[in-house]
């Protein structure tokens, strides 16, 4: 990463690796600053200011630690693609990465996030004051004030990556990506992550998540179909715009409803489109997982007439794929275009499917990918994300109507939940 602070460095670090390690590829970011907070936890401006030479020698050795950790990190088979997040705002500093990392055989992709709209400048302070372990326990206004002049310090030195410097591989991200350059990129995992990255934005938003209403399916038990909603599940269709609003959405949002194609998600979505005059849009990317043969079987007929499959889901349901259908890897891979999408949108509710959305959040929280199946996601429940540089805030919200509960734990009975009238929370 390359930039000057709240340029939204961590956020895009944050983001790569969460996608990275979401379809497949290993990856792991080396903060510079978690490094340095293990011999200055808390440090005041003037630690950054570069006419400060035990600073800068305390920031050049955070630098080197995370660099050795992360070339070693290579060197045991840990992983495909490191970031190391820091600001490497000087030729000289990315230099000095770039001979490190030739040495030890390792390609380097510099990414540099530059912004001069003041209004994002400043949200990303107000994010920074509050969620940077710098600033913990600290005086909001007083934090703001500290880290402002730790901006006005590295603008001293600051040099942003130009002509000298063409035979790096680089892509440079102007005013949240409303500008991108592109340079020296060769192979296809850079391309694949460049075109992930040129995507992303640093405005601050949220993601809200909602299965479908309760489905006359999920109440005998079967997987799959094309059912309707059921009484209560009607019921939270009509209770869906208030849960939004309690959820807090800010005043004037504009918000974009997105469902699969099938009736029991554009069903539980009418109300809130009728309600909010949100545009609403149906993927079919978003149908639910292909369960092929079994489609429209309960589970403890599934584990009657196919045993083996059934156990075989059990043991690694992640890749499991149902005979003439999908697996949890295959959602992913259909899901990487509304990934896209999603990251270059701004606010948008999801009202889909159990697996889609085990998928979609764990693509936000970061959850492994043989424990995404196995995730309880409960019916009637409006879940809010909200990125942060450090990480996804997740607030649950769930509506008083009861549902039946379609979670089952790894090894358990196959049979149906049929009275039960409660969602695991």
């Amino acid at each position: 990463m390359v930039g000057l602070p709240a340029r939204g460095k961590s956020l895009i670090a944050g983001k790569a690796m969460r996608y990275l390690a979401w379809v497949g590829i290993p990856a792991r970011v080396f903060n510079v600053g978690t490094y340095r907070r293990q011999g200055t936890p808390q440090p005041s401006a003037t630690f950054f200011d570069p006419h400060n030479e035990e600073g800068e020698k305390m920031r050049r050795a955070a630098a080197d630690a995370a660099i050795t950790d992360m070339i070693q990190w290579f060197d045991a088979g840990k992983g495909v693609v490191a970031i190391l997040d820091a600001t490497n705002s000087t030729k000289e500093r990315r230099r000095w990465i770039n001979e490190r990392c030739r040495e030890a055989n390792i390609e380097t992709l510099y990414v540099e996030s530059i912004c001069d709209e003041e209004d994002l400048i400043m949200n990303n302070i107000l994010e920074v004051k509050t969620t940077s372990p710098d600033y913990k326990g600290q005086d909001p206004e007083v934090a703001a004030r500290d880290f402002r002049e730790r901006i006005r310090n590295y603008e001293k030195v600051y040099e942003t990556i130009d002509d000298g410097e063409k035979s790096y591989t680089y892509v440079k991200l102007i005013n949240v990506g409303s500008t991108v350059i592109i340079n020296q990129i060769k192979d296809y995992l850079s391309s694949r992550l460049v075109y992930y990255i040129q995507n992303l934005h640093i405005k601050p938003r949220s993601i809200w998540l909602s299965r479908h209403g309760e489905s006359e399916y999920n109440l005998t038990g079967k997987i799959g179909g094309d059912s309707n909603i059921s009484e209560r599940g009607e019921a939270y269709a009509k209770a869906l715009p208030g849960l939004l609003k309690k959820s807090g959405v800010p005043p004037n949002t504009k918000i974009v409803i997105w469902t699969s194609t099938l009736k029991r998600t554009i069903q539980t979505a009418r109300h809130l489109a009728a309600e909010t005059g949100f545009e609403k849009l149906e993927w079919k990317a978003l149908d639910e997982l292909d369960s092929g043969v079994c489609d429209g079987l309960t589970y403890e007929q599934i584990a009657e007439k196919y045993p083996e499959d059934f156990a075989a889901r059990d043991e690694d349901k992640y890749n499991y794929r149902y005979r003439g259908g999908e697996s949890y890897r295959d959602v992913v891979i259909r899901l990487e275009p509304i990934i896209m999408e999603l990251e270059r949108s701004e606010n948008v509710i999801i009202v889909t499917h159990q697996a889609v959305l085990r998928c979609i959040y764990a693509y936000f929280l970061n959850t492994p990918q043989e424990q995404s199946p196995w995730m309880e996601v409960p019916l009637h429940t409006l879940i809010k994300l909200t990125p942060r540089a450090y990480g996804t805030e997740e607030q649950r919200f769930k509506a008083d109507i009861p549902a039946v509960s379609t979670w089952r734990a790894k090894g358990t009975s196959a049979k149906h939940q049929e009275y039960s009238t409660e969602t695991k929370a």
